[in-house]
This record gives structure tokens, sequence and C-alpha cells, in this order.
């Protein structure tokens, strides 16, 4: 190799680390959209929002939220899939969506391994497993005990077929070898609604939207679905604890770009949105809500996608479980 190959080489190096580094740089230039696959008001939409606060005074860039509920999240994870791989449309997603992908994979708009570049995933907190005060159990092992005495009488809501809340009763029915009857919603608040009403028996829902009917006593709280309590909630056991062995159900958040966005503007998201979770204030603000920040890397998190995958599908095959 003669001395004007090895210089242009070392030219092509230098002039390919240079862009790289202006990418990331540049990167953003413009408003970032933000996409949420739910109504504004709950959980995801209020993690979104508190970490978007801190992407505008980090960035000097506004970031805007954009609400598009609709198909259990394929509006808007559809609009994400097919957007320009520039970094400037990002989407959220939750434990529902690694559960859909379970009971729907190949009736989707969008593949959520091939279509999506994993950014971070945000939080994680633990359902709690509520019931109308009228059942006649005050325990996880007295619930059992009923709903084997009386198989199908007792009925639990979510927030659709293949939702996460859905598969989190089923999980717990397939471990026990028990039947609960499943009642599918339009969204986890009128499941609630129905709970709170005597409607259906019980619901898995979040310390968030449960705890004020809890200590108001409309709500019975047995368990929560994390593999430890929830620091939200530390006098209810875990189901796991109560001897269900193998129960775990964790709702989280993150974040997707589209599957081509380039290296150095993934890197510069995952880093921004880490940085947001990690201030003190956030921190501080979410675990009074008995949500934990993660704050994972883009592999990291890619792994932790894979492995909801598999374990959903586990719990579709042995439960039977059909697509809507």
């Amino acid at each position: 190799m003669n001395t004007s190959t090895i210089a242009i080489r070392l030219l092509w190096v230098v002039m390919a680390a240079t862009s790289f580094m202006a990418v990331a740089q540049e990167f953003p230039s413009r408003p970032v959209r933000f996409l949420i696959p739910l109504a504004a008001g709950g959980g995801g939409d209020i993690t979104v929002r508190a970490v978007s606060q801190k992407l505008n005074a980090a960035w000097g860039q506004s970031v805007v939220v954009d609400n598009r509920p609709g198909g259990t999240g394929a509006i808007a994870l559809e609009t994400v899939a097919r957007a320009q791989p520039d970094g400037y449309t990002i989407v959220m997603i939750s434990g529902t969506h690694t559960a859909r992908r379970a009971t729907h994979h190949g009736r989707l708009p969008y593949d959520l391994i091939r279509d999506f570049a994993p950014v971070t995933q945000m939080t994680q907190q633990s359902y709690v497993l509520v019931l109308h005060p009228t059942v006649a159990a005050k325990s996880i092992a007295e619930l059992l005990a009923l709903a084997k005495a009386k198989p199908g009488s007792l009925t639990y809501g979510s927030a659709g077929q293949g939702s996460l809340q859905h598969l989190s009763g089923a999980l717990l029915a397939t471990l026990t070898n028990t039947n609960l009857l499943h009642v599918a919603y339009k969204g986890g608040g009128p499941a609630l609604a129905d709970v709170l009403g005597g409607q259906i028996s019980m619901v898995f829902a979040t310390p968030l939207e449960s705890v004020p009917h809890i200590k108001s006593g409309r709500l019975r709280a047995l368990a929560v679905t994390s593999p430890q309590r929830s620091p939200a909630m530390p006098d209810l056991p875990s189901i796991a604890e109560t001897g269900v062995a193998g129960y775990e159900v964790t709702n989280w958040y993150g974040v997707l770009a589209p599957v081509a966005i380039r290296k150095p503007v993934l890197e510069k998201l995952n880093r921004s949105i880490v940085n947001a979770l990690r201030t003190p204030d956030l921190t501080e603000r979410f675990q009074k809500d008995g949500v934990e920040p993660i704050a994972s890397t883009p592999l990291e998190f890619q792994k932790h996608i894979h492995a909801e995958i598999a374990k959903w599908e586990r719990v579709v095959a042995a439960a039977g479980i059909k697509a809507d």
C-alpha cells in the first residue's frame, strides 16, 4: 500500500469521525415529537410529560407530547415505524405492547422487533390486585380457594384482550390451576370503574389509580404483582410471597425510535433521557408513586423486550388465549 493510499484512507476515517460527532452535536435542531399510545392523564402520559420537561431544558428545544390512543397502541406505533429515522419522532411503549405482540403477532400493522430501535426503558412498577369489598376474600389464599370452590364466579377486568392486565390474570390462573373469568374493556379506567361499582370482582390496577380507593375502603387490596413489595405499599405482600411461585408482572414504560436511526442520534436520545430520569426531583417524584426509574441502555432494553415477549408467549400458549 503506497503513501497516498494510506493518506486517503486516513482522511476518510477523519471525515467519518467528524461527521459522526457533528450529527450528535446538531441533534436536536428543531422540536422532537414524543408520541404516547394512550389518552392523556394515565401513568404513561404522566411519565412522558415529566421526562419531556427535563429534555426541553437540556436541549433548548421543544418536545411536543402527542397523545395518539387507539388500536391498543397500533396508531402511535405505526406512525413512528413509518417516520423518518432522524430521531425527531419517538414513541413510548409499555408492557402491554409486548403482551400484545404475544397475542397478535402477524396481525399488527408494525413489528415490535423489526421496525424499531430500543432507546431506553424508563420505569417499571407493579400492579395491585384490588377487589370489590363484597368479594369474600381477604388474602390471595382465600381468593384462590373461592375461585376453586366456585369456578368462573370471579371476574377480573382489563384494558382489553391481550393487554398486560389480561395476561396478569391469566398467569395467576395458570400457575394456580384456577378459573378466573376475564372481562375485556376499552381501557383500564372503565375496568376499574366497574370494580368500584361492583359489576366485576377485581382488577389489576396501578398504585397511582388505586391507592385513593383503597384508603377510602371502596376497594380491598390483596397483593402486588412485582416479585418484591412495592415501596408505595410496603404492608402488602407480593403474590409470589403468598405462595404463588414464579408469579411476576411489572408494568413498565420505555422509548422506541424508527429502526434505521443513526447511532449517534440514538446514543444522544438515550443519554438525554437517562440523565432526565436520574435527576433527584424526578426520582423522588416517581418513587412516591411506587414507580422505579430504570434508565437502561439500548441493548439492555432490547434484551428486556425480547424476554417479555418470550414470557407472554408461554403464558398465552398455556392459557389458550386467542386474539380478539
